[in-house]
This record gives structure tokens, sequence and C-alpha cells, in this order.
């Protein structure tokens, strides 16, 4: 039979409980395991995972290991060892719905030109959050727009010759992210195209315990530039389960840092540069000037706040191309 779906997930070092409870939940999927495939991509954790992690349950599941660590490294793995036609990216902490993958082909079918969409991000705790938490949960790969399916097409807003400005603007809010990422084949194929043989875009994705980011966004461009759509679907849910470290102010923080500064990174490398290159020298005196304006010493969301600004600014000076859009 042929195989409709490749579920992928790429882990370095899980935690074991965690990665139980997301193959828990692929074990019970309502969609025939007959009809798709299990790529465990084990990357390049510490403990070889094919010897404790047991995949025997699922007829078309497979071991990789991936050496070269990184985010984006397993993902081009496992689009090249995908064999089915869409591909499903679950976390090691991302517990999908019972009828996930069933509405994953539903959704295939009836909107033939998306080349990437996902869905609701609900988050499960270790511990109780502190409640400043629900103002920066976007970091936390949380999301929730409603119960309405929300579609965008590049194409269908005037956007052919490429108007960087206007695709800034028109970055979709809907967009996928990371936790639950669907793509279709020939998106992914795409996109494997256009990173191949750069350096800068092979780079980003997490790391080991390094925070630099902006795959997602990458992934996101390229499937919109390529004259797919993008999308979100309410039917489409899974649980996160994070971690008590990851609700610190000081982790929060740096990762606010990455993720701005690696957005900058991300636009520019699509050629979208609404700013204009800042001297490196000023980069210092802009992040004590934020300091003022963002009062990080009032409370954490403030100072998370203050170094993204930080962030922001050092993406900036460290651009190589001085063009600008007025």
């Amino acid at each position: 039979m042929k195989l409709i779906i490749s579920v992928i997930i790429c882990t370095h070092n899980p935690r074991s409980h965690y990665i139980s409870k997301v193959l828990d939940a692929l074990k019970s999927q309502t969609f025939p395991q007959e009809k798709w495939e299990l790529l465990l991509i084990d990357n390049a954790s510490d403990r070889l995972l094919s010897s404790e992690i047991n995949l025997s349950w699922h007829p078309n599941a497979r071991h990789i290991r991936e050496e070269k660590l990184g985010l984006t490294a397993a993902r081009l793995r496992g689009f090249k060892e995908a064999v089915a036609e869409i591909f499903v990216f679950a976390d090691d902490d991302n517990v999908l719905a019972p009828d996930y993958l069933k509405n994953v082909v539903d959704i295939c079918v009836n909107y033939p030109k998306l080349g990437a969409w996902g869905g609701k991000t609900i988050p499960e705790y270790e511990i109780k959050p502190e409640s400043w938490i629900c103002e920066i949960d976007g970091l936390l790969g949380l999301r929730d727009f409603g119960d309405d399916i929300k579609v965008c097409y590049w194409e269908e807003t005037s956007i052919q010759s490429f108007n960087f400005a206007k695709k800034l603007k028109q970055y979709p809010d809907c967009s996928p992210i990371g936790a639950g990422l669907i793509l279709r084949r020939e998106a992914a194929e795409f996109y494997v195209q256009q990173v191949t043989g750069s350096s800068t875009r092979l780079a980003l994705g997490r790391t080991g315990k390094q925070l630099i980011s902006g795959e997602d966004n990458d992934i996101v461009l390229t499937v919109l530039e390529g004259c797919w759509g993008v999308g979100y679907f309410p039917q489409l849910q899974l649980t996160h389960l994070i971690p008590s470290r990851r609700l610190s102010k000081n982790y929060l923080a740096k990762l606010n840092r990455a993720m701005s500064r690696s957005w900058i990174q991300v636009l520019d490398s699509h050629e979208i540069r609404p700013w204009k290159k800042i001297p490196y020298w000023t980069v210092l005196p802009r992040k004590v000037r934020a300091f003022f304006r963002y009062k990080p010493w009032k409370d954490a969301v403030s100072y998370i706040r203050w170094q993204g600004a930080c962030g922001t600014f050092e993406g900036l000076g460290a651009l190589t191309h001085h063009k600008s859009v007025n």
C-alpha cells in the first residue's frame, strides 16, 4: 500500500517520558498505520536511541541516525529519507491529537495549493507558570488563533513582482510554526533546492543548547516564494510539553534575543530588507537607549522584551547588505 504521510520526529537527547508520550499519541492515531510511516531522526544524541526506543509497534517505522548536530540538518535528513507525499514534523515534546493525521490528509486534499500548514498548539506545563508567561507565550511555540481557518497565498495579494517591502507586510500571521509543521513533498523539495549550498540558511535552527532559530520562518518564506500557500487549521491540535527550565526569565530572554537576531538574518537571506544596516559601533549605544525605554528592571516581561530589542540591533549591525526599502 502506498504511504500517504511521513511522520518525522527530530530529536536530540530527548526526555524519556516526553518521547514516550509523543509515541503513545502516535499509536492512538485514527489514521491507519499502514498508510503512514514513522521516522525517528536521532540527531547526534549522546546515547543511541535505536537501542532504547522501541518502534516495533509500527509496521513502517525506522530509526535514522544523523550525526551532524542541528535541527536543520535533522530535518534535511528526514526529507531525504521520507517516501510519502505529505511530511508531518512532530517535535519530541509534541503530543498529537488522535485525529491529527486524518485531518492532515483531509486538508491536503481540500487545499491542493497549500505547501505548509499547521494548527493549534496547547501547552502542558511541567510546573505552574508565572502569571506573566501569557504575555510572551509565543516564544514557547504556543498558538491558538481561534476556530476559523486562515490561509494565505502571496500570488493572491498581487505580489508576483516580489516587492520586498510588501512581502514583509504580508508575512502571514497564519504561517505554521515548527511544532506539528506539515509540508507537501513538492514544497519540501523546493525548499531543499533553495537552501542547498547556502551556509547561512543551513546554519539556521537549534543546535544542541544554542538558541539560534529562524528555520521555520525560512521554510515559510521559501514555500510562499514557490507559489504555494500556508495556513492555520484549528482542527489540527497538539499539546506542547513544556519543562520548567523553559519558563525562567533568563531562558526566555536569551531565546527572545536569539530569535530577534535570527529574524533579521532570515529576512536578509530572502532579500527582504526594510531596514538600513546600522554601523556596528552604534549597537551598544542603541542597547543602552533601549534599556531606559523598556525599563527591564521593572518586571520579567520588560526584561525579556529588552533582550529582544538587543537581538534586533545585533542582527542589523551584522548585516552585510546596505540596500534598504523606503
